[in-house]
């Protein structure tokens, strides 16, 4: 079996968390024994483990929807000998459309998110989210199979698209490395990030995109006990206007409060560990979060986790004993933001409890999240295509 793996990322260049999951995974497929043959192709410059693909000297100054497609056409050529197309993100699923009806091989799609439950990307990107969400949408709906990385997921999938088949949509939750996101504290390495280490601290990872809520945390942030820290560490803004709004957000904040610490910059894991294990509690404010990477990272670190109660969070956050989860309501902004407050507050109160959330979310991820076995259901769902 020789699969053709299409993602937009891959490293260096992994910056969100489809990018993550596809790195994972493709090294749990290469360690399964007898496992498929994979070959991997991404966007943009030469790797020496993949196939890369630059954006045709034609669409330089395109719309960056148009560039990823025309890359896609170019990727599409190069899956000719693949038994199976996988791909990843509406950057890949041009891929593997036109590879499927160039080639007649059949395509698997990974939901990871959906255009239509982002909105917000209209005002960022125009007609491009005009072209993205048709490619979605025509990729969904010709898929031989797609896989939703939780079941929360899954029921957007098909409540976005009901013309799909149920029995076409399956759930392979996502994993995490549970050697890599590991306990592992080092104060040093957290002081080094400008981090006070011996002062009780609340942590937010991700990037700065409307998706993953950080205004809202922003805005809760003078509901928190003053001694207490909050460091951001968010960067790859979607736009330059976002990140000017949270530049100004954490500069009025720091004039008002110490201990808040923005770290712009997507940290390396050498970093980013200790930064996680150091914290007593890690918040995911996300408004939209199809399953949420980053609280499976900081449960295998071992950290309590506050998180908004959308999407497959719910999955990965189990309320009371792994960490807290906060309704969130678009139309009551106030009472989510005092929610994540409150959260984190009574947890950074009680470290006890917050150590006991940590240590119960590490020993759920090593039972439940494991790479190697999304690696196998991954595999079983090309052989339920296949045939």
């Amino acid at each position: 079996m020789r699969i053709g793996i299409v993602t937009r990322e891959w490293p260096p260049d992994v910056y969100g968390g489809a990018g993550v999951h596809v790195q994972h995974l493709v090294a749990a497929l290469h360690s399964l024994p007898a496992g498929p043959e994979i070959d991997v192709h991404c966007f943009g410059a030469d790797r020496a483990d993949a196939a890369a693909h630059a954006v045709p000297a034609g669409l330089a100054g395109a719309n960056g929807a148009l560039q990823a497609l025309g890359t896609d056409v170019e990727i599409a050529a190069a899956l000719a000998g693949v038994d199976l197309v996988h791909t990843h993100t509406w950057y890949a699923n041009g891929a593997g459309l036109l590879a499927q009806l160039v080639h007649g091989m059949p395509h698997v799609v990974t939901a990871h998110s959906l255009e239509p439950r982002r909105p917000w990307k209209a005002e960022q990107l125009g007609g491009g989210y005009r072209l993205s969400s048709w490619v979605e949408r025509t990729a969904y709906l010709s898929a031989d199979a797609v896989v939703a990385v939780s079941a929360g997921m899954r029921d957007d999938v098909l409540a976005v698209y009901p013309e799909l088949d149920p029995a076409r949509v399956q759930v392979v939750h996502n994993g995490v490395d549970a050697e890599v996101y590991r306990p592992t504290p080092a104060p040093d390495v957290v002081r080094s990030l400008g981090v006070d280490p011996d002062r009780p601290y609340a942590l937010f990872v991700g990037r700065i995109t409307r998706q993953k809520g950080l205004v809202h945390l922003l805005a809760a942030a003078d509901q928190l006990p003053p001694e207490a820290g909050l460091v951001l560490c968010a960067g790859a803004a979607d736009t330059p206007a976002e990140r000017q709004q949270v530049a100004e957000a954490v500069a009025a904040l720091q004039a008002r409060r110490s201990g808040v610490v923005w770290i712009e910059a997507m940290l390396p894991r050498e970093q980013l560990v200790p930064l996680i294990t150091g914290a007593t509690v890690f918040v995911c404010p996300s408004v939209y979060e199809p399953l949420g990477i980053v609280n499976l990272e900081a449960a295998a670190c071992g950290t309590a986790v506050v998180a908004s109660a959308v999407g497959g969070i719910p999955e990965v956050v189990d309320h009371d004993r792994t960490g807290l989860l906060v309704p969130y309501d678009p139309a009551d902004a106030g009472a989510f933001e005092a929610g994540l407050a409150a959260g984190v507050a009574e947890l950074l109160a009680d470290p006890a409890r917050a150590a006991a959330m940590g240590a119960a979310g590490r020993e759920r991820v090593l039972s439940e999240f494991g790479w190697p076995a999304v690696a196998q259901q991954t595999v079983a769902v090309y052989g339920s295509v296949l045939g």
